[in-house]
């Protein structure tokens, strides 16, 4: 990123920190904060895992049951947050959000590890559980009635596109004069704008 001459496409520049990322980060280079709004206007946040990225938006995957899915489908909005501290480096997104299509859906199940799928089925997300003995049995059920075969995709399993309206980068400077530049657009087919911003 130029942020002298910053590039017309935000998604090609965070495409390149993530890269760069991948080469610094310990672990999870692709984490990202996911923040979203409760029936009661509360605000929420938790860390997940990107999974795509392209001029369409951001994608990630989870159990449509979760707070976090009844949340995204009530608002259609959402907010990212990606944080590199190996590279002093952090990107912010917000937009409107949509599932993404049950191909996209099977065709990335099917890549997860056998567990991972079992898991999907096992766990009631974001609902009580009593003790840790009811999720491994609940592991188990699913691994013996899926045995010798593949594990489909759970209906109640899929993905979520975040559609940016607004990135932001920002990145590490001496004494706190960061570097920020933000994209800005309206609507998915216009150009994107680019406003460089005070530090905070």
């Amino acid at each position: 990123m130029n942020f002298q001459s910053p590039p017309d496409n935000p998604i090609t520049a965070f495409a390149d920190w993530l890269s760069e990322a991948e080469k610094t980060e310990l672990n999870d280079p692709n984490a990202m904060s996911v923040a979203t709004v409760d029936s009661f206007g509360m605000p929420n946040v938790r860390v997940v895992l990107l999974k795509g990225v392209s001029d369409e938006g951001f994608v990630f995957y989870t159990n449509l049951e979760s707070a976090k899915s009844q949340e995204l489908s009530s608002s259609g909005k959402a907010a990212l947050c990606f944080h590199w501290k190996s590279l002093n480096r952090q990107v912010r997104v917000r937009g409107d959000v949509e599932q993404v299509s049950d191909d996209e859906a099977d065709q990335y199940y099917a890549s997860r590890a056998r567990g991972s799928q079992i898991g999907a089925w096992a766990s009631q997300q974001s609902t009580p559980l009593s003790d840790r003995e009811t999720l491994e049995a609940r592991v188990k059920e699913f691994e013996e009635k899926f045995a010798d075969q593949d594990v489909p995709r759970p209906a109640h399993w899929s993905g979520w596109l975040i559609k940016p309206q607004q990135i932001e980068f920002w990145q590490d400077g001496e004494f706190r004069l960061h570097d920020r530049i933000v994209y800005r657009r309206e609507g998915e087919m216009l150009d994107w704008a680019t406003t460089r911003l005070f530090p905070w």
